[in-house]
């Protein structure tokens, strides 16, 4: 069989290698590898757990206040603290704002470009253009005078030779199916949402003082102080601009990104029967009213489903969750086969077989920096569409409604969720509920600070003379890109270990002990190519996962010493 190579895979976060194997212009088995490895879980040892949310932001420069928050929430159980509502508030605002700016970023940004070609929209007519937008929506920005504006800058960019951001890509893929008109509009829409996520973003600076990595975080609350009367606190003011933002960002969300969705999938239906993966879907929940750790507190629930059966959902035991390292480029102490809990979880680089780089991988070995987590044994997909089904089996108002709609819009049936088309609309159901869910918790914020509710953080275990000698903990989030769990031991008040295991170690891993795919290899298996040598059907499924390898590896190793000298000019 004829063999794949894509390294790097381009729009994503991180460096991801798949290899596949062809047969028949179909994808027979695919590999998953992570070629990079970097480390913070190690750097965290010894030191005081209040601040592990400041470092464990640097796993990426993309995904920072989502660890921010699963390690103050780790410290948090660990110790026992309950935060104020207002905090709570506070957080979710933070959250919510980072998952829709996240996945319209994506979906125009990361994951377009594998349906719309870009240079077909030269051969548009910019009053059909805008006939089309305008029957999609009343976005003010649909005259033929703007179409025809950004066709001028597109051939601009043409003439010139300097495509920029659309340099590299398979333009004039058989796989393409949009007609120029509709190739036109998204990529006015991919300029407008650069724009929009610049703007939408500033309630991080308004709420964390900046982004990425924000500042206002702290175990027992948040850091912002809430005063009416202050310039340099959360004030009327304030709190007036992040609602004029939320308004913003749901009124592109529901007049631009959705009626993209829907028209783009409109033209990819076969794509609802494609990249459907392990069929076991978990999600932790996320969005809090209160700072129990219960399930049912949580706007979007916990659990579990399994073989696809959506006629029950399980429920989620973190005791069930291990990792392994079979095909991974680490050894444990317990040698081939072992599962490691995350509180036992090793990340050390004691590993001296061979590494990459390779022509081909040996994948009969060891070929991934990237763990493989199980949950009970079972290969689980995580993220979106996780969220989404376990909702919609829950019975979940919102989620239900939006997904039906979907559905019906798309003229299929709930089988077709299970899918790379069905991974991507799971996304752009969840921005929009989530885009007109931040309005209620602002509200509920402005009315507990009238009502003279200005607390926003818990001393009472601030001082670490009132700790255990030991106590471990666990803090679990619904990142953009899926599940995300922290796992700290505590010894002495110091750190004794740490674990991350995050949405794209679940999604990117190798085989495991079992020789079970990942999810990312399971999902590209039966995948039809209309070109091998131009694999654009691989990039569709993959990017429907919104990798990010930066937070799926933290390998550190103390002992090897200098490896590279920067010499500032």
């Amino acid at each position: 069989m004829a063999k794949i190579v894509i390294d790097p895979i381009t729009r994503i976060e991180g460096h991801l290698r798949i290899e596949a194997e062809v047969e028949g212009s179909r994808v027979a088995d695919a590999w998953s590898s992570s070629t990079m490895f970097r480390g913070i879980e190690e750097i965290l040892q010894g030191r005081d757990p209040r601040d592990a949310w400041a470092f464990v932001q640097r796993f990426c420069g993309v995904c920072t206040t989502v660890h921010a928050i699963a390690s103050i929430r780790s410290v948090e159980h660990a110790l026992g603290i309950k935060i104020p509502p207002n905090a709570e508030l506070i957080r979710n605002l933070i959250m919510g704002i980072q998952n829709v700016q996240d996945h319209v970023i994506h979906f125009y940004h990361l994951h377009a470009l594998d349906w719309v070609d870009i240079t077909s929209g030269l051969k548009a007519d910019p009053a059909k253009t805008s006939a089309l937008a305008a029957s999609l929506s009343d976005w003010p920005l649909n005259s033929p005078t703007y179409f025809k504006g950004v066709q001028e800058k597109l051939q601009a960019f043409v003439s010139k030779g300097r495509l920029g951001p659309f340099a590299n890509a398979y333009w004039g893929h058989p796989a393409y199916k949009l007609p120029p008109e509709a190739n036109l509009m998204a990529t006015a829409h991919y300029l407008e949402a650069l724009e929009w996520q610049k703007d939408i973003i500033r309630i991080h600076a308004i709420l964390g003082s900046k982004n990425p990595h924000p500042q206002t975080f702290l175990v027992g609350g948040m850091a912002i102080p809430i005063d009416l009367d202050s310039q340099s606190a959360l004030n009327a003011d304030k709190l007036t601009e992040i609602g004029l933002l939320l308004a913003k960002a749901k009124d592109f969300v529901e007049k631009v990104y959705i009626p993209d969705l829907l028209a783009v999938a409109s033209f990819y239906k076969e794509w609802a029967g494609i990249g459907g993966g392990v069929g076991n879907f978990m999600s932790y929940g996320e969005f809090p009213s209160d700072n129990s750790g219960k399930p049912e507190v949580l706007w979007m629930p916990r659990g579990m489903i399994l073989n696809k059966d959506l006629t029950k959902v399980h429920s989620v035991d973190q005791e069930k969750i291990a990792e392994y390292v079979d095909h991974s480029w680490y050894d444990y102490a317990k040698g081939p086969g072992a599962g490691l809990h995350p509180w036992e979880g090793e990340t050390k680089y004691n590993y001296s077989g061979p590494k990459p780089p390779y022509e081909y991988l040996d994948t009969d070995k060891k070929y991934s920096w990237v763990k493989a987590p199980r949950y009970n044994g079972l290969v689980t997909e995580v993220g979106p569409l996780a969220r989404c089904l376990v909702a919609y089996a829950s019975g979940h108002t919102e989620v239900k409604a939006a997904v039906d709609m979907v559905l019906a819009k798309l003229e299929v049936g709930p089988e077709a969720l299970f899918s790379t088309l069905g991974r991507t609309a799971a996304r752009g159901i969840e921005t929009l509920l989530i885009a007109r869910k931040l309005p209620e918790w602002l509200a509920a914020l402005t009315a507990n600070i009238k009502g003279g509710d200005l607390a926003i953080h818990n001393n009472e275990k601030w001082n670490p003379d009132t700790w255990p000698s030991e106590a471990k903990g666990y803090g679990w989030h619904e990142a953009p890109r899926g599940a995300l769990g922290h796992w700290i031991r505590i010894k002495d008040q110091k750190i004794l270990n740490y674990q991350a295991v995050v949405p794209s170690t679940w999604l990117a891993s190798p085989r495991d002990d079992k020789g079970q795919r990942g999810p990312y290899e399971a999902a590209l298996v039966g995948t039809p190519l209309a070109d091998p040598k131009r694999p654009l059907e691989i990039l569709r499924t993959i990017h429907s996962f919104d990798p990010c390898l930066a937070c799926a590896v933290h390998l550190f190793d103390p002992e090897d010493g200098e490896t590279v000298t920067v010499q500032v000019l």
